[in-house]
């Protein structure tokens, strides 16, 4: 016992040095370049503003399909440099692009530079190779426009390999070209240097070939990333550059922080009062979960976005999950008449199934939205990923270290751990009948107003500039507006002038100079007229141009979106299946989830709320929190199948549901408190999105007692005839 309390010193010791060693990396940052500073974080383009280009199209009459993959391969490049950036039409003959990028860190012009370049990427075969080394005109297989998509990854013999996916035109006419040179090399050639020669070991007809061979993954990655951003189909010249401000301003920033800071302190409170003194080493696990946060962040400059912040905010909801789950197993197992020592393991074991396959479940999405996400999707889904390990970490190894620390100390009191009470187990299964019902009207009431906005407002959802392009107004003042200003002073103008609302409405300074940008849906010709004579007439400006633009939510990045939600979906329906031996659990969980998605989107229906990038990143949260708390409900029916073999189905159900219902509640309060105090601090801009979040996580409570037991009894008793004879009324004892 000596030993151990010695042990427990010195490991509470150097728990202590590494968190101040930590806090003091995060503040003040290590080395000249202050490593792991959180002011290094980069921020995107909505918090922090960037780089903004413009760039004429010189190519004579180019097609809309010309644009369109002119714009998407821009896109990827900027990929390179930031997921969170933007590419969009601008005019007829424009092409604009932002990028949220630190000015001060990076070279502004060297950017501009690769990005405008037209880039030659060329397939040769043998003999035309020949020929274009002689500098002789030659005639290349296909080009950078029929290449669809390329891929840098690892086979199943461990080798670096680059998978290509060509259009449907470069399909054809790479399974002519490699049918005709088995045995032979292609040549990849972009800007007039060889890239690559793999050489054709059979004739390829579907579309997808993979060059294998690679010395490395980064070599491998390197020559995807030059291939896919190939050749671009249009000549372009940059005709402008700014550096822009936030779209959400500094103040936006600062009262996140303030909220989450605030937001912490009462979780703290809140787990004490409820766990004592698990809850108080909760609260010094989730200050590790903060500090390593910020610290990765920072050292891997992961671009940091609103909806990136949804995606931290979700994950600290499931880092207070885990342990809520370990604390109300050791209440548990001490209510059985357990010691805390034994207490402590048992609850740790008992919990771990549990938090794995919530954790394993949400990140399958966001694993398949990483991958076939792009732009904000992907920033989401990078914080969110993050936060989903970190979350584990925390509470599987520091929270168990910290509490056998607590117990060799002597802290063995059961009082200090709490007792859980028998719940009370009411007919869950019962009162879903009407739950469903209740549930069914709203989906259908969302889906009825579809038609009802379309009739009223020519649209059926409140879409924002993300998704339907506008026009954008550039406004030289007769002195420097700060974003702050602009909105106070300025958008109440536009407003009231052109009759739309000031969410539909984006602001943007120019450094440097007196320059404004506002960017509001789509304005007739009138409406460009009485706004360029209220600016002149409240501002005396005389210097004021408009463009018309195009979404920067491209409709590949909406397909994306959507694909990758179904694919998550089914491959989380099949985890889930496998994992509790039972296909009627995974298909239950993904009715919930698909439940929660259709009530969230009804709110938005219904309340005309506006549909953008922080619709994405809502919908993408209320997935990954809505199947994690499910799975802590059918863990239990899981448990409770087998030790609960004489009681019927319903009974296992009910008292399944009453069991985690207090771990459910406390699970919803803290993250609910998380975005409810950013609702109410925060500027106006994140009014709607921390509104829906919040909607969201009560669905996600709602659903995950009232809907996802009661739907897999439903499918079990109705669906499966061997369970039939459990279809009796509840006992008593239920």
């Amino acid at each position: 016992m000596r030993k151990a309390r010695i042990r427990a010193i010195f490991g509470l010791l150097v728990f202590i040095a590494l968190m101040a060693g930590g806090i003091y990396m995060a503040i003040a940052g290590v080395g000249s370049n202050g490593t792991g500073k959180a002011e290094n974080i980069p921020f995107g383009l909505d918090l922090q503003g960037g780089l903004s280009v413009t760039y004429q199209i010189t190519t004579a009459n180019p097609s809309n399909d010309e644009i369109s993959a002119t714009i998407d391969k821009l896109q990827r490049r900027v990929d390179s440099y930031s997921s969170e950036g933007e590419v969009y039409q601008e005019g007829d003959d424009r092409i604009a692009v932002e990028i949220p990028v630190d000015t001060s860190k990076y070279d502004a012009h060297a950017i501009l530079d690769d990005l405008g370049q037209p880039g030659q990427l060329e397939f040769l075969d043998e003999t035309n190779y020949y020929l274009w080394a002689m500098g002789q005109e030659y005639e290349y297989i296909l080009n950078g426009a029929d290449v669809k998509d390329a891929q840098g990854g690892i086979d199943n013999n461990n080798e670096y390999i680059v998978q290509l996916t060509f259009t449907d035109a470069g399909a054809e006419k790479f399974a002519v070209a490699t049918t005709a040179n088995i045995g032979k090399p292609i040549y990849i050639i972009y800007d007039n240097a060889v890239q690559s020669a793999p050489t054709v070991s059979t004739a390829i007809t579907d579309g997808v070939a993979v060059i294998n061979g690679m010395s490395s993954y980064e070599s491998a990655e390197q020559l995807a990333s030059t291939i896919k951003i190939g050749a671009l189909p249009l000549e372009l010249e940059q005709i402008q550059y700014n550096i822009v401000g936030a779209k959400l301003g500094q103040e936006a920033i600062e009262t996140s922080l303030e909220a989450g800071v605030i937001g912490l302190i009462i979780i703290a409170i809140l787990m004490i009062g409820i766990y004592r003194v698990p809850g108080f080493i909760a609260v010094l696990a989730l200050a590790a979960y903060v500090v390593l946060m910020l610290l990765i962040l920072s050292i891997k400059g992961i671009t940091l976005t609103l909806p990136g912040i949804a995606g931290i905010l979700l994950s600290i909801g499931m880092a207070v999950d885990a342990n809520v789950i370990i604390f109300t197993r050791i209440k548990e197992e001490i209510a059985d008449g357990s010691n805390v020592r034994d207490a402590v393991k048992a609850g740790f074991s008992k919990a771990l199934s549990a938090i794995l396959d919530g954790n394993i479940t949400t990140l399958i999405a966001t694993v398949v939205l990483m991958i076939l996400g792009t732009g904000s999707i992907k920033g989401f889904a990078n914080t969110l990923m993050l936060g989903i390990v970190l979350s584990m970490f925390t509470a599987l190894v520091v929270t168990k270290m910290l509490l056998n620390m607590a117990v060799n100390l002597g802290i063995k009191k059961p009082k200090f751990y709490g007792k859980a009470k028998e719940p009370k187990v009411i007919n869950y299964v019962k009162a879903s009948k009407i739950c469903m019902t209740v549930s069914a009207l709203a989906i259908i009431a969302g889906l009825v107003f579809l038609p009802i906005n379309k009739a009223n407002t020519g649209k059926s959802l409140n879409y924002s500039l993300e998704f339907t392009g506008g026009t954008s107004t550039t406004v030289t003042f007769n002195e420097e507006y700060t974003l702050e200003k602009a909105e106070a002073e300025v958008v109440p103008v536009i407003t009231e002038t052109v009759n739309i609302s000031a969410a539909d409405v984006q602001v943007q300074t120019v450094e440097g100079t007196n320059q404004v940008i506002f960017k509001t849906t789509e304005l007739t010709e009138e409406d460009a007229e009485n706004l360029e004579a209220a600016f002149k007439t409240e501002f005396g400006v005389t210097e004021i141009s408009a463009q018309s633009i195009s979404s920067t939510i491209s409709g590949e990045m909406k397909t994306d979106a959507i694909v990758a939600i179904l694919i998550s979906s089914v491959l989380m329906l099949i985890y889930i299946a496998v994992r509790f031996s039972d296909v009627k659990f995974g298909a239950s969980a993904v009715i919930a989830l698909i439940h929660d998605v259709m009530v969230v989107f009804a709110i938005y229906s219904i309340g005309k709320l506006s549909v953008g990038n922080t619709f994405i990143a809502c919908m993408l949260t209320i997935v990954g929190y809505s199947i994690n708390a499910t799975i802590i409900i059918f863990d239990r029916i899981r448990e409770n199948l087998k030790l609960m073999k004489k009681d019927e189905l319903d009974v296992i159900v009910n008292t399944s549901i009453a069991q985690t219902f207090t771990r459910t509640i406390y699970t919803s309060l803290t993250t609910f408190v998380m975005v409810f105090v950013l609702y109410i601090m925060g500027v106006s801009s994140l009014k709607e999105f921390t509104f829906t979040l919040m909607a969201g996580v009560v669905c996600g409570a709602y659903s995950s007692i009232c809907i996802t037991g009661p739907l897999w009894h439903l499918f079990k008793t109705k669906l499966s005839k061997k369970d039939k004879k459990n279809t009796k009324k509840v006992t008593k004892k239920a």
